[in-house]
């Protein structure tokens, strides 16, 4: 005998700025998945398409209007940001249970969207996080290989994350609800709020776990996959973790501790980032050459956070 299931609702959220090519490639494929799960009794979920434009002008919003898809809505969030946008998302899937990131950048796998549902259905989780394949649009600098820079571990359905990024993410919204939670906006040009969010999730009791059947495969384009960028990204994760480190650090001696930890814990990464990447040019190593530099530069980023410097990545040009 199969047990019914309680119908619920679901919004798939997909964040957009200016990318109509990116944007083009994801939509149809994520789409296809939501009418698929609205046609399947065993699933018992209606599910929409929410497209977040964060672009002002509302520039995506022809194309997907085109769609001509009564499962597919289309909101602009005018203030700039990510955090911004994954506000926006929250507050429009208000009348939904479940909230499921994935990004622009992103392609859902056959079966992506089911098994997300199916976990969350299982373990009542608070977040169910599944796998991302990163694939190139260009061959990568052999130094970007080297380093490895891309790869993710393997993901072991059913383990319990204690923090992790949105771009294939769901999340149980009455929980969310139920700990005030939302992107905070003090990372909104720096990026990891995602990290910041889903750290406060399990800090306040919920449950993150992971769900490998559920894979998105996210392109790479040809400016991410240059030794300048992973450089700058190491800049700003380093700096990232360690700014998040003193948002949730109680005001006081322990914010100053946080501060201390993150200078002197970035100074050992540079140094020692300097010196593998020298012992890489004596070897002639291209792995310890890229692995060295990206300490250096995360340490750096550290360094820069005890100081009181925020990284803005996604900064816009006036």
């Amino acid at each position: 005998m199969t047990t019914a299931v309680s119908p619920i609702v679901v919004t798939v959220a997909m964040l957009t700025f200016q990318r109509p090519t990116e944007l083009a490639r994801a939509v149809f494929p994520t789409l296809k998945q939501v009418l698929e799960v609205n046609k399947s009794p065993s699933t018992a979920a209606t599910v929409e398409l929410l497209i977040v434009d964060n672009d002002p002008t509302g520039s995506a919003r022809g194309y997907v209007e085109s769609l001509g898809f009564a499962a597919v809505r289309y909101v602009v969030e005018p203030e700039p940001g990510i955090t911004a946008g994954r506000n926006r998302a929250l507050r429009e899937a208000e009348a939904s249970d479940l909230l499921v990131f994935i990004d622009d950048d992103e392609v859902p796998r056959a079966g992506w969207l089911s098994p997300l549902i199916e976990m969350w259905r299982r373990t009542g989780a608070a977040a169910v996080r599944g796998q991302v394949v990163s694939l190139f649009d260009v061959e990568p600098d052999p130094w970007v290989v080297a380093g490895e820079f891309f790869g993710r571990p393997p993901m072991t359905t059913g383990d319990s994350l204690a923090v992790t990024a949105t771009n294939n993410l769901l999340l149980d919204l009455q929980q969310v609800r139920s700990f005030d939670l939302h992107f905070d906006d003090r990372l909104g040009l720096s990026g990891g709020e995602d990290n910041l969010f889903t750290q406060q999730l399990t800090t306040n009791g919920g449950r993150i776990v992971a769900c490998s059947e559920s894979v998105v495969d996210e392109f790479v384009p040809a400016s991410r996959s240059t030794r300048r960028w992973v450089l700058t990204r190491a800049r700003r994760g380093g700096n990232t973790a360690s700014v998040i480190e003193l948002i949730l650090a109680p005001k006081g001696a322990r914010r100053s501790m946080v501060r201390a930890r993150a200078a002197i814990g970035g100074g050992f990464r540079v140094l020692g980032g300097s010196v593998r990447y020298l012992g890489g040019l004596a070897l002639r190593s291209n792995r310890h050459q890229a692995r060295g530099l990206r300490a250096a530069n995360r340490g750096i980023g550290m360094v820069t956070a005890s100081l009181g410097v925020v990284v803005q990545e996604y900064a816009r040009k006036k």
